[in-house]
């Protein structure tokens, strides 16, 4: 598996999502709008968190417990590495946290007899990661005693702001920091370094809303500070609105309340059922809302995957699988939270599906392409030009027939079809695709069209630039050439057999001269002239044969004269 995930990291270099195809659809994601480069979540985190199951009771022994079965059940060789500590962790008294020295958090010791240190070292023994909670401002603990800043002459305080309090879901009392003040950040980074020294790899900070910016700005800098790579997560039903700063900002945002239904018969809706078939649909028109802002670096967390103890999840198995194949589509984080110690044997083969995990890695966020009554159907096109489709049956009785025709995914012509759940071959599609499906059902394939197409935004680029300032091109923009020799677009294209291709060159040339350019891959080069097309918003294109090994093969288009290549929109390959 680590070989897969090796090569789809590989291909994000030219990954690109073609633009909406339908009214209901979102666009691709903006590239004016930056992600964080913390360097962190290239791929959408995995693993497993310990609010759905564990709730309110977590302990010492419950986390070795799951991080054991983590491992034993061979979902730690999968990818599912992250095992998160959330809330309930900590001590309260009848004024809120109890809090230590220099006014954090203090861990109920009760709880966790060894210490969150001695928790970490356990968990990353196993060869995994360990993950933790906090939510914004400071405990009126700290502010009532007075407690010293680490490190400065500052106190609590100084920085707290008692007119104010920030929403916490456990002992509540948490002031409001004033981020005005020098010691606040310094407050916020010594908190950060404990857990740093602690070994924390994944931080969740909640009660995160459109009033907390400032603080998840600090944190942002007090996570960076401490040198240590931490996945920083936001939560929770964080507001579209902020989309920009929560993506600037963070490795994932909830974007809506828990999955979890509450429902179950033990205290504040503890126990079985964990969530219901309600509480996931309702991630759909999230997912379609929020799709533009997803992307390598950050992503959006539809919330804990509740996959793993059969139906007693209250989820039957269809759905189950609907559940899986709807995280996957839209890049969710796939954060279990089932009792790892009592998986089935359903659900194992639901989470250890290569094929689904693949669709889940491969760092694009579906677009929704059909929304009508309880039929969806939903697409992304990967890196090597592949088309993933999902179809849905969205409804709790009667089954549905639900259809797709090629030109709604973002192609045209026959496509090799693969059934991503069975990984059984359905042979050839000539235009459209349907399948009746029951209640709760879904329906994933992989279509592979006979012509794939390589945008060259996503393309290697030597001497040029991304521009989109001449209308008609498809994909996110188009490679405007430095006029100089030499300058070039480079595409890596996939095949699966050796033999002749014929590629097809879209380009834009609004000069009167010709802008040459030689097509090279492996040993053979040919020279092909682009004259002029009348306007840059005149698209044009220049079709011919090359030889390709099966595989990868880089093609590239290097300009032969001083003023350039044309503008060069996307390449076409029909394979061999």
């Amino acid at each position: 598996m680590r070989a897969v995930l090796a090569a789809l990291l590989l291909a994000c270099t030219c990954l690109t999502v073609p633009a909406a195809v339908s009214a209901d659809s979102a666009v691709s994601a903006d590239p004016t709008v930056s992600f964080s480069d913390n360097g962190l979540s290239i791929r959408p985190a995995m693993g497993w968190s310990s609010w759905s199951f564990v709730r309110r009771w977590p302990d010492e022994a419950k986390m070795r417990a799951q991080a054991d079965a983590l491992v034993s059940s061979g979902l730690a060789a999968k990818g599912y590495v992250h095992v998160n500590l959330d809330d309930f962790f900590q001590k309260c008294d009848a004024n809120g946290f109890v809090v230590d020295s220099f006014g954090r958090w203090a861990v109920d010791t009760a709880k966790f007899p060894s210490g969150i240190k001695a928790l970490a070292d356990y968990v990353h023994a196993k060869g995994l990661k360990f993950g933790f909670y906090v939510t914004p401002g400071i405990a009126r603990n700290a502010v009532t005693a007075n407690r010293p800043i680490e490190g400065t002459s500052y106190h609590a305080q100084d920085i707290a702001d008692t007119t104010q309090t920030h929403k916490n879901y456990n002992c509540k009392n948490m002031y409001r920091l004033d981020h005005a003040h020098p010691g606040t950040q310094a407050f916020i980074n010594s908190w950060a370094n404990q857990m740093a020294s602690w070994g924390v790899d994944y931080l969740k900070i909640d009660g995160v809303d459109a009033t907390t910016v400032a603080d998840v700005e600090a944190w942002d800098r007090a996570l960076r500070q401490t040198g240590r790579p931490i996945n920083f997560a936001l939560s929770n039903n964080l507001p579209i609105a902020q989309a920009a700063t929560w993506r600037r900002l963070a490795n994932s945002w909830r974007t809506q309340g828990d999955v979890e239904c509450y429902c179950g018969p033990g205290p504040n809706g503890s126990g079985f059922p964990l969530t219901d078939w309600a509480h996931v649909v309702s991630r759909f028109n999230s997912a379609a809302s929020w799709q533009q802002y997803a992307g390598p670096g950050g992503w959006n967390d539809y919330d804990s995957l509740q996959i793993g103890n059969g139906d007693q999840v209250g989820l039957t198995a269809d759905q189950r699988r609907s559940h899986m194949t709807h995280w996957a589509m839209a890049a969710s984080p796939l954060l279990l939270g089932t009792d790892l110690t009592a998986l089935t044997s359903v659900d194992l083969a639901i989470l250890r599906n290569d094929r689904l995990i693949a669709v889940n890695q491969d760092g694009v966020a579906a677009q929704r392409i059909v929304n009508s009554g309880v039929n969806q159907v939903w697409r992304k096109r990967e890196a090597n030009g592949d088309y993933v489709i999902a179809l849905y049956n969205t409804g709790t009785s009667g089954n549905s027939t639900v259809s797709v025709t090629w030109s709604q995914a973002g192609f045209t012509g026959p496509a090799a079809v693969t059934n991503l759940w069975s990984g059984a071959s359905e042979g050839t599609v000539t235009s459209s695709y349907s399948a009746t499906l029951r209640p709760g059902e879904t329906r994933l394939i992989r279509a592979r069209p006979n012509v794939q197409r390589y945008e060259a935004e996503g393309a290697t680029i030597s001497q040029g630039t991304v521009d989109s300032n001449h209308a008609g091109f498809s994909g996110t923009g188009f490679v405007n050439y430095t006029n100089v020799t030499g300058s070039y677009v480079e595409f890596t294209v996939n095949a699966t057999a050796a033999g002749t291709a014929t590629l097809t060159l879209r380009h834009a040339n609004g000069t009167t001269a010709d802008r040459p350019m030689t097509i090279t891959t492996g040993d053979t080069t040919l020279t092909l002239g682009f004259p002029g097309t009348g306007a840059w918003t005149t698209w044009a294109n220049a079709t011919f044969t090359l030889p390709l090994t099966a595989g990868a093969n880089t093609v590239r288009a290097t300009a032969t004269t001083d003023g350039g290549g044309p503008n060069v929109d996307y390449l076409d390959v029909t394979p061999p």
